[in-house]
């Protein structure tokens, strides 16, 4: 049996958010590393000493000894390999587990008898053994249990938050015996300072990991129905968490736009395993449902208070003021600022996106967007502060409406400028 050492080969699949500074930090801590990612483009950044998610420091990326590559053929040698590629949804909100299989299928070619496969991808319980394991045995011809160890560790990275960095947050490990569990804790005990949590199965560790991010979704969609309610009474309704956090027990959650890769993806995995198993999930659904709407919400309450103040919808110009799915990251995956702009331009509205973060040609080529690079002064019938990047916080709401004509509408959806500041809040 093949025992993890700093003289150990370990291969990183995907070099997002969460395979770079894994990879990073396994190098810096002296184990051999190979970062393999399927885009060329992003192997040429880190190759330059750049990271391309803006993320890390560049220094880190160019003074790491860990090798970059997007050819397959560089993952011959390794021992131990870590699957860190992204898990989306179809249309039909069902789980893509292409990414990961087509891992899979990448180092099959590469597995010796000894090899640890561990998934830190976000999957419902039971992918890592009974999808991953029955394709890495067919692909290589190794016997998973025996020739071929799985384990699973969920990744915890939060774009943007310095705070709670990889090293700085309790990983949860699981394998399919003592003996590779204790190889997988001899792999990240020296990167995590915050210690490791063992858990006593892998689809344990699989249930953990997607309930996490579930249970914000469904506290997120419990506050978002206060506000669709509140409005209705003529509430404010950051006035009244305001008031109701002041119990000592009260948790704090806002209103707002829910995307990114994980919260509103993560639990459509544990609901089609649910209904797999013949169980009809009601409260996550109807979680989902109400998160899933509130971007049109958004858009219509705009609107609503155009019309009140006798602005012509029609042709009417809007600036939107962020795109990321979270402030001060650049992170654009699943964000549903996408659903705010779709459904203004149902009602002919034409919309500018200027985003800090984002830069305008990357707006458009990717995400089909009209961006601009400095909004114009005075141009636009209404602006939408819709992420709280602390490049808007710090023009301050009287440097955002000179972007507006006399009487605009200006929504802050993120309730940044307090209330006295903007004429609208989520």
């Amino acid at each position: 049996m093949t025992t993890t050492s700093k003289s150990d080969r370990i291969a990183i699949l995907g070099l997002g958010y969460v395979g770079l500074p894994l990879a990073l930090g396994l190098a810096r801590n002296g184990f051999q590393v190979v970062g393999y990612d399927i885009h060329p483009p992003m192997i040429d950044a880190l190759c330059e000493g750049r990271d391309p998610n803006g993320e890390i420091d560049d220094a880190k990326v160019a003074s790491s000894t860990a090798v970059f590559t997007h050819n397959a053929a560089d993952l011959a040698g390794c021992t131990a390999f870590i699957i860190a590629v992204p898990t989306p949804i179809t249309d039909a909100k069902a789980p893509d587990l292409g990414p990961i299989l087509g891992a899979c299928a990448t180092i099959a070619p590469h597995l010796t008898d000894g090899a640890l496969v561990i998934l830190e991808s976000t999957v419902y319980p039971g992918v890592t053994e009974d999808v991953c394991g029955p394709a890495l045995a067919k692909a290589s011809g190794l016997e998973t249990g025996r020739q071929i160890k799985l384990a699973y560790s969920p990744e915890r990275v939060n774009p943007g938050d310095v705070e709670h960095s990889m090293e700085n947050v309790i990983k949860v490990i699981a394998a399919q015996d003592d003996e590779t569990l204790d190889r997988v804790e001899a792999i990240y005990s020296p990167v995590v300072k915050a210690g490791l949590h063992r858990a006593s199965s892998i689809a344990t560790a699989e249930a953990a990991k997607v309930i996490e991010n579930t249970q914000r979704d469904l506290n997120i969609a419990l506050v978002n129905e206060f506000a669709l309610i509140f409005e209705r009474l003529g509430l404010d309704t950051l006035e009244v968490l305001e008031a109701a956090g002041t119990k000592w027990n009260f948790l704090p959650f806002k209103p707002g736009l829910v995307g990114g890769h994980c919260i509103g993806v993560d639990p459509y995995y544990l609901t089609f395993r649910a209904q797999q198993l013949g169980y009809h999930p009601e409260v996550i659904l109807a979680g989902r449902r109400i998160n899933d709407a509130m971007g049109a919400h958004v858009a219509q309450t705009l609107v609503k208070a155009m019309l009140k103040r006798d602005i012509g919808v029609r042709g009417a110009r809007v600036l939107i003021l962020g795109y990321t799915f979270k402030e001060n990251c650049a992170d654009t995956r699943n964000t549903r600022v996408s659903d705010i702009i779709s459904e203004l331009d149902d009602y002919a509205i034409q919309t500018d996106v200027h985003d800090p973060w984002v830069g305008t040609a990357r707006l458009e080529a990717q995400h089909g967007v009209k961006a601009v690079e400095t909004p114009e002064l005075g141009a636009y019938d209404a602006i939408l502060v819709a992420v709280g990047h602390r490049e808007f916080v710090n023009l301050g709401s009287d440097a955002i409406r000179a972007f507006g004509k006399e009487g605009a509408v200006l929504y802050d959806i993120k309730g940044v400028f307090g209330k006295s500041g903007s004429d609208l809040r989520l």
